[in-house]
């Protein structure tokens, strides 16, 4: 079987279309690889890039954008909502077809030592690719951000895993594997980001919320709402609707309400189709069974 390797780096950078695009003719410049997808957000000052193909190839795309993302972006003057410590903040990759974790966390592996070696990036393991177990939350990782690294990279316990120190513009990326994480984000009818930030504390897992939900909240200056912005990192356990259905809960003790969703990158089918059924109500759904496209991808 084909093996298949998906990769979703995210840059910080959201508002220079220029930079964006160099970034993404980086990874367009690697034959073998499909650029499925990407987005810029400005009040986040952030883009995720989605691309596939044969794990090589992915691996040399990634590494490809690394070098243009420190190249490119000087974190000494970014600014955004999205917290960030590195030029190209954390690659991961999905293992998506004929591969195992163990393969896609060696695959993320020799991305970073690359990553060091020419792009001057020192790198942090994360999630199934952790060297430690205070290392696999990404959150944990990332606390401090760029303007925390100069003292945070000279504690012992938080040496990065391949380099040393930190690149003075580009600062330091997390790479590893993991399954695959919905960025996902609701937008309220208010403009007080202390809504958002309160419901965010309610619903995320290090709240005492919902298991497999990060999140934060956030002001988008562009449209003058409040968001809550979220990483699903297993929509198994937490599934899309049962977060909407605690956040629109919870917008009624404030007296307000979710004026829409959105999806940043791509998101695995079933995760959308399970919350078409529960909307719908759907008795005895089965999605292998019931979803036709499962048929045809088997072909």
């Amino acid at each position: 079987m084909l093996k298949i390797l998906e990769c979703v780096p995210n840059i910080s950078e959201g508002r220079d279309a220029d930079i964006v695009q160099a970034c993404c003719d980086a990874v367009r410049s690697v034959a073998g690889v499909t650029l499925m997808d990407y987005s810029s957000d400005e009040n986040h000052n952030r883009s995720v890039l989605s691309f596939l193909g044969a794990p090589e190839a992915v691996v040399e795309a990634a590494v490809r954008l690394a070098k243009t993302a420190a190249e490119r972006i000087d974190l000494r003057t970014h600014r955004g909502e999205h917290p960030r410590m590195g030029a190209v903040d954390v690659i991961p990759f999905i293992p998506l077809r004929g591969m195992d974790t163990a393969e896609a966390v060696a695959y993320s592996r020799m991305a970073a030592e690359r990553i060091w070696a020419e792009a001057g990036m020192p790198v942090y393991y994360y999630e199934d690719s952790a060297t430690a177990p205070h290392r696999k939350n990404l959150a944990d990782v990332r606390r401090g951000q760029f303007e925390g690294l100069a003292e945070k990279t000279l504690l012992p316990e938080w040496q990065p895993d391949v380099g040393q120190g930190y690149h003075p513009s580009a600062g330091v990326v997390a790479v590893g594997a993991r399954f695959p994480l919905i960025a996902f984000n609701v937008n309220l009818s208010t403009e007080d980001v202390t809504i958002a930030d309160t419901i965010a504390r309610t619903v995320r897992a290090s709240g005492g919320g919902l298991a497999c939900v990060k999140a934060l909240g956030i002001k988008l200056h562009s449209r003058n709402v409040a968001q809550v912005s979220m990483n699903l990192t297993n929509y198994t356990v937490t599934p899309i609707y049962r977060v909407v259905e605690l956040i629109r809960a919870e917008a009624k003790r404030w007296g307000v309400h979710i004026i829409g969703t959105e999806l940043i990158g791509l998101t695995p089918m079933q995760a959308l189709a399970d919350s078409a059924a529960y909307y719908l109500q759907l008795e005895e759904y089965d999605f292998d069974r019931q979803v036709l496209e499962n048929y045809l991808l088997e072909e």
